[in-house]
C-alpha cells in the first residue's frame, strides 16, 4: 500500500514537472497535492509496518507529539488545498478572460505559501499552548498517535483540547467544505449556461477529478472530526486508518484514470522513451 502511495504519487509529481503544456495553476496545485500526500503517508505508515513486524507498537513521547503534530498540518493543508483548487475551477469556468491574471504564477505561489503556513501555526498552536502530559495508562487505541487518540490519554479535564480540537475543525474543515459548495454552485450555474453539449462535458470534466477527492477527503474528515473528541471510538479509528493510509493512494489514481490531460501526457512520455530505446 505505502509503496503504491510513493509510486503513484511520485509518478504524478513527475508526469507534471516533466510536461510543459500542462504547467498550469491547477496541475501545480495537483503537484502540490501529490507532494504532500506522499509527506503524509510517510510520517506514519513506515513506522505502522515496523509495528507489524515487529510485533511490538512502541513510540516516545517526543516522537508521538511530532507525530500527531505533523499529521495535524498535513491534514489542515489538504483542507485548505482542495479549497483553494476549487477556488481555480470556479475562476477557470466562471472568469475565463480573467483567468491569466487572477491566478497568475505570483499569485499561485503565494496563495500555497499562505495555505501551508497557516495550517502549520494552526497544528502546533494548541500543543505549544498547552503541552499534554500523561497520568494515565499509556496504551493508545490506535496505530499512530493521532490527535483524538492522545487526547483520550491526556491527564485532568480534556476540555480544552476539545474546544480547541473543535474550533480548528471549524476553521480548516467545515469552513473550506462551505467555499467549495459554493463554488461548484456556482460553477454548476454558469456550465448549465453553456449550450454546446461538448463544452458542458469539458467544463465538468476538469472537475471531475477533484469534486470525486472532496467528496471523499472531507466525508471522512467531517465523520471523524466533527463529532466531540470525547466521544473517540474503534469505527473512528478504522474511518482515520482508512483516511491516513488509503486516501493518498487513491488520489493519484483518481487524478490520472480521470483526467485525460494527465492521460496524454503519460503517452507522450512512454512514446518519446520507447523512440530513444
Amino acid at each position: 500500500m505505502y509503496i503504491f502511495t510513493i509510486f503513484g504519487n511520485g509518478i504524478l509529481i513527475y508526469i507534471i514537472t516533466r510536461t510543459s503544456n500542462i504547467h498550469t495553476p491547477m496541475y501545480f496545485f495537483l503537484c502540490n497535492l501529490a507532494f504532500l500526500d506522499t509527506v503524509f503517508s510517510t510520517c506514519t505508515v513506515p513506522k505502522v509496518l515496523v509495528d507489524l513486524l515487529l510485533a511490538e507498537g512502541r513510540i516516545s513521547y517526543t516522537g508521538c507529539m511530532i507525530q500527531m503534530c505533523v499529521g495535524l498540518f498535513l491534514g489542515q493543508t489538504e483542507c485548505l488545498l482542495l479549497a483553494v483548487m476549487a477556488c481555480d475551477r470556479f475562476v477557470a469556468i466562471c472568469n475565463p478572460l480573467r483567468y491569466a491574471v487572477i491566478m497568475s504564477w505570483r499569485s499561485c505561489k503565494y496563495i500555497m505559501a499562505v495555505t501551508w503556513l497557516l495550517s502549520c501555526v494552526s497544528s502546533i498552536l494548541l500543543i505549544l499552548s498547552k503541552p499534554v502530559s500523561f497520568c494515565r495508562e499509556n496504551k493508545l487505541n490506535h496505530v499512530a498517535c493521532e490527535i483524538l487518540a492522545v487526547v483520550k490519554l491526556a491527564c485532568g479535564d480534556t476540555s480544552y483540547y476539545e474546544n480547541g480540537i473543535a474550533f480548528q475543525s471549524l476553521f480548516t474543515i467545515l469552513v473550506p467544505f462551505s467555499f467549495i459548495v459554493v463554488s461548484y454552485i456556482c460553477i454548476l450555474t454558469s456550465v448549465l449556461q453553456i449550450r454546446s453539449v461538448e463544452g458542458r462535458t469539458k467544463a465538468f470534466s476538469t472537475c471531475a477529478s477533484h469534486l470525486t477527492v472532496v467528496i471523499m477527503f472531507y466525508g471522512l474528515s467531517m465523520t471523524m472530526y466533527l463529532k466531540p473528541s470525547s466521544n473517540f471510538s474503534s469505527k473512528q479509528k478504522y474511518i482515520s486508518i482508512f483516511y491516513g493510509f488509503l486516501t493518498p493512494m487513491l488520489n493519484p489514481l483518481i487524478y490520472s484514470f480521470r483526467n485525460d490531460e494527465v492521460k496524454k501526457a503519460v503517452r507522450r512520455i512512454l512514446f518519446s522513451s520507447s523512440k530513444i530505446k
